[in-house]
């Protein structure tokens, strides 16, 4: 499978995948005795002919700052079922996971095997862009299940910062 995707963030455009990697590992690496937190949170935004969906990396140093970057996907239509909204943002951050976890996490988790004993550790997270309040509740179970099928920790509202305020910020 070719992961190909365009990243960027305030500082950089145009990133690969590849980078995006290189920078997450030099984020650890400046301060591996840490605890690290890595999501990936997707959000949406309906405009007039098309709806914007940005998928989001975010790499937390618990207490000591982040690093995060984004992803771009159109979808040429207006999107106004929640259901399928909500649904594309899952599979898109799944898709993602999907990346780290077949070829990455084992890698970023080594580099804080040494300091374990220090504190470090990573958590690695999926953030929804749904809750308990508001229409997404009746999405929960089935949301959370696909992510929890992966093997993989889901977070909603108001613990899934990821998708709902950084990735939530470049949808407009």
């Amino acid at each position: 499978m070719t992961f190909d995707f365009q990243f960027y963030n305030l500082t950089e455009s145009n990133m690969t995948f590849s980078t995006v990697i290189k920078r997450l590992t030099d984020f650890i690496y400046k301060d591996p005795r840490c605890s690290f937190v890595l999501s990936i949170g997707s959000d949406s935004h309906v405009h007039q002919n098309q709806t914007k969906f940005i998928t989001a990396i975010h790499l937390h140093r618990v207490g000591k700052g982040a690093w995060g970057c984004l992803k771009n996907t159109i979808i040429p239509r207006p999107i106004h079922s929640v259901h399928e909204k909500i649904s594309l943002e899952t599979t898109l951050s799944q898709e993602l996971a999907y990346e780290f976890i077949s070829n990455y996490l084992i890698k970023l988790s080594d580099i804080l095997i040494p300091f374990a004993d220090e504190g470090a550790d990573l958590t690695f997270e999926i953030h929804l862009d749904i809750g308990k309040k508001g229409v997404t509740k009746e999405l929960i179970q089935e949301m959370t299940g696909r992510i929890t099928a992966m093997g993989v920790e889901a977070k909603i509202k108001p613990d899934s910062y990821t998708a709902f305020s950084y990735a939530n910020r470049y949808t407009k």
